[in-house]
């Protein structure tokens, strides 16, 4: 019998048909700077250069780490999709950017239709939610690497901000209120730990909950930004409230990020998590418990702010101040 590479397990055929019907979702992302696919293995992405004065470009590339497990085991698919959108662009939004074009790396043990078909579907609505194209991507078929239906999934995102607008914490001051934005839930962080804390049947009974996908903050951020002097943003994602917070006054030598406990609601799920024997200081130094984005503005400007970020559905509350 001859050695193809259908027989060690790569089916290309498959892949190009799977492509070939995804195309008119990845597409709908596309506005005019995206320019005609040429049929090689990169994307082209026009800059319209008249809309900015001296831009600067902000990349990221993440993934959604074990939670793609717990995803296998409830078999829910898309919102591991959402997820590394997500992961990636609220990183490029802290420093105040705007997502220009997304990229998606999709490894897979075989070729599995329905499940990848549910992911770039994801990805897709991801990328519509922060304004940004899926731009391109590359699917690896990889037998032998990755088996039992599992899979990995990553993503890079590039976005931009005038220079003079780049957010960097260079502006927070003694008095500055920190305004917390609320989670979805777990979002994509710390699922090595939840997948140790519960039990098999505990994830299958909350997957509703762990599965939740990573809210995107991108629209109702940069409003804000354009109405209010944001002095710093901060995605919460490894690390959890206990590491992160303190970052919205790291560029700022002599003051320090005063949080109020109980100044916002912890969804249930951290609850359940906390009650399997996660210790608090171990949850605060994974979990985001509930606050997924923060930022620091003039404490006179919080109303304000929490009424654009809640008209945009996201709940939002003064959880601290910074202080000398």
């Amino acid at each position: 019998m001859a050695v193809t590479y259908a027989r060690a397990g790569v089916d290309i055929a498959g892949a190009d048909r799977w492509l070939a019907r995804m195309g008119p979702r990845i597409r709908r992302t596309h506005g005019p700077e995206v320019l005609r696919d040429l049929g090689a293995f990169a994307g082209l992405f026009r800059l319209a250069t008249r809309r900015w004065r001296d831009p600067v470009l902000v990349a990221s590339t993440d993934g959604v780490g074990t939670k793609v497990e717990v995803a296998r085991l409830a078999g829910r698919h898309r919102g591991i999709g959402v997820d590394v959108v997500a992961m990636n662009v609220n990183d490029v939004l802290v420093y105040g950017a705007q997502p220009l074009f997304f990229l998606d790396y999709l490894a897979v043990g075989r070729l599995e239709p329905a499940v990848m078909s549910a992911v770039v579907a994801g990805v897709a609505e991801g990328c519509a939610a922060s304004g940004c194209a899926l731009l391109g991507g590359e699917t690896a078929e990889m037998p032998g690497v990755y088996g039992g239906g599992r899979y990995d999934v990553a993503g890079f995102c590039v976005g931009i901000v005038e220079r003079r607008r780049v957010i960097d914490g260079r502006g927070v001051r003694a008095g500055d209120a920190i305004v917390g934005l609320a989670s979805s839930g777990v979002h994509a962080n710390g699922f090595s730990l939840v997948r140790r804390a519960l039990t098999r049947r505990e994830l299958r009974r909350w997957a509703g909950d762990l599965l939740t996908p990573t809210r995107i903050y991108v629209r109702p951020v940069l409003e804000v930004v354009r109405r209010v002097r944001v002095h710093a943003l901060v995605h919460v994602t490894g690390g959890g409230l206990a590491r992160r917070l303190p970052a919205l006054v790291a560029r700022r030598r002599g003051l320090e990020a005063r949080v109020v406990p109980g100044s916002w609601p912890v969804p249930r799920i951290f609850r359940v998590i906390e009650r399997a024997g996660v210790s608090a200081r171990e949850m605060a130094a994974t979990f985001n418990l509930g606050i997924g984005m923060a930022m620091v503005c003039r404490a006179a400007d919080v109303p304000q702010v929490v009424g654009i970020l809640r008209r945009r559905g996201i709940p939002a509350w003064r959880v601290g101040t910074v202080e000398a």
